[in-house]
């Protein structure tokens, strides 16, 4: 199974704790080489009439401000896909019920871990 093809499972579980209400923050982590860009998170921010999240950039020279962005969840995960493999080799997902971890190895095939939570409390953006 190609790596986009576990992603696309990965991204299932994502939406489901969105669903349930347990999504609690989402990292893209272990960069390709040392570039600039150091992290990106995501955070919920639910409301009454839709749901959107919080997209931050970190950077690795502290003199490099955060850029933050308000976006759709569709929108985000375009983001996230063109830095998948380019940028990032792993997306984490913490829920209060569980940590999901997916990640590329350099074969290009996608795997998917699950561990205990991280975090017992959703906290929104």
């Amino acid at each position: 199974m190609t790596y986009q093809d576990e992603f696309i499972v990965f991204w299932e579980q994502v939406k489901e704790s969105i669903a349930d209400c347990t999504f609690a923050k989402l990292t893209m982590a272990k960069t390709i080489g040392k570039p600039e860009l150091k992290n990106i998170f995501i955070r919920p921010i639910y409301s009454d009439s839709d749901f959107k999240v919080m997209l931050k950039y970190s950077f690795r020279p502290r003199e490099t401000e955060d850029i933050e962005e308000e976006l759709t969840l569709e929108d985000a995960l375009v983001i996230l896909k063109s830095h998948l493999k380019s940028s990032f080799l792993s997306v984490l997902l913490f829920t209060t019920e569980k940590d999901v971890v997916f990640k590329v190895n350099k074969k290009g095939v996608g795997s998917i871990t699950e561990s205990s939570p991280t975090f017992k409390n959703v906290i929104q953006a």
